[in-house]
């Protein structure tokens, strides 16, 4: 089958493009780079010919909290409309668990509008939510730096391998579409300060991390769970210090 990949060159597009080409699909990355841009509908209609299924893994240039939902409004519905148009038969997207749970954050805002444009839109769905990726874990830091202190929430977190993300997603493409959101997250539950202390270990960061349980994650405050999985979600194999090795 033929399957359009939005945001086909990025970290979790590139994986998923070559997994499913791996098992004998089409698989088309498209992106700004290939002619494709969903903010201004350059390329869809061509790109989208004989296609049975469009992920759309895209993000968003700016993280600016007007910026990123004006791009998920737009690019979303001149997809979803040129997906229509082209007879698109399953439209997949990545998302957030806790996407709900957490309307102070803007980036959870306006992927939870992008996902409401979706089960409107009439064409059959799935949408894949998954926990923060093992690959965030300095950026995740960083956000939260102030000096030499790391402030993180007294909260739980689940991460997981954007490896396993694309596995995920490639098994949804090609299966039948579910009209609704499945969710996907790594093996292991961590304190926030755990997994950040794990992550920053391998650098000999010399950072201090503590646990502030007013400390905001990407302007909002987190309940225990706000970042966790239900007790349904397919669980990943590869765990963060498998993944940490990796890195060295």
């Amino acid at each position: 089958m033929k399957v359009v990949v939005i945001g086909g060159t990025g970290l979790i597009g590139s994986k998923l493009v070559g997994k499913l080409n791996e098992h004998g699909h089409e698989a088309v990355p498209a992106a700004p780079s290939t002619g494709v841009n969903t903010l201004t509908g350059e390329g869809l209609a061509e790109v989208l010919q004989g296609a049975s299924a469009v992920v759309d893994v895209s993000n968003s240039p700016s993280y600016e909290d007007d910026a990123v939902m004006e791009f998920f409004r737009t690019s979303t519905a001149n997809l979803l409309r040129a997906e229509a148009d082209a007879g698109v038969t399953h439209h997949v997207a990545l998302s957030i668990v806790g996407t709900e749970r957490l309307p102070e954050n803007g980036y959870f805002r306006a992927k939870l509008a992008q996902e409401e444009l979706i089960k409107a839109s009439g064409i059959p769905y799935s949408i894949v939510h998954a926990t923060q990726f093992f690959e965030f874990v300095k950026g995740i830091a960083d956000s939260a730096t102030e000096g030499d202190t790391v402030r993180v929430p007294a909260a739980g977190i689940q991460p997981i391998y954007s490896d396993d993300v694309a596995a995920a997603l490639g098994r949804t493409t090609v299966g039948t579409p579910v009209n609704g959101a499945v969710e996907v997250a790594g093996p292991e539950v961590f304190r926030f300060d755990e997994f950040i202390r794990k992550g920053l270990a391998p650098d000999n960061d010399p950072r201090t991390v503590v646990v502030d349980p007013h400390a905001r994650y990407y302007g909002a405050e987190l309940e225990e769970t706000s970042l966790l999985p239900g007790p349904d979600a397919n669980i990943a194999e590869t765990r963060f210090t498998d993944w940490l090795a990796q890195q060295q």
